[in-house]
């Protein structure tokens, strides 16, 4: 269990990696087909909208995400963890950073081939004043 919860973790810095450096070709390689992600107010969405979302941000903005992991638990090959999220925005045009926090949740399932990938994920980030 100990290995798995290692994997998760590894999983989790590889992803605010790519987060950070937008490279949302490494981030799709870590994702379900099937995978849906849900932010606050807004309505689910999958993967081509993700894609299309996330690379539009990067054109604008400079994007800084760290996360800390307050918890994961693994059931054999689905597992979850729970993270306090903070965020900040820069546009890259000039101008002041929006700072964002929240928590997150995030359910992993492993594929045939042993590897994790984000299958579902919510959050609550909100700017922060």
């Amino acid at each position: 269990m100990a290995a798995e919860r290692s994997e998760i973790h590894d999983f989790m810095e590889t992803w605010i990696k790519a987060v950070n450096a937008g490279d949302i070709a490494r981030l799709l390689t870590m994702v379900t087909d099937d995978v849906v992600l849900v932010g606050p107010g807004g309505a689910p969405f999958g993967r081509e909208v993700f894609e299309a979302t996330f690379t539009g941000a990067h054109k604008e903005l400079v994007i800084n995400c760290a996360s800390e992991v307050d918890d994961v638990v693994i059931a054999g090959d689905v597992a979850y963890s729970v993270c306090h999220d903070s965020l900040s925005v820069t546009p890259r045009a000039g101008g002041a950073a929006t700072r964002l926090a929240g928590h997150r949740v995030t359910v992993y399932r492993k594929g045939a081939d042993g590897r994790w990938r984000l299958a579902r994920d919510a959050h609550t980030l909100q700017p922060v004043t």
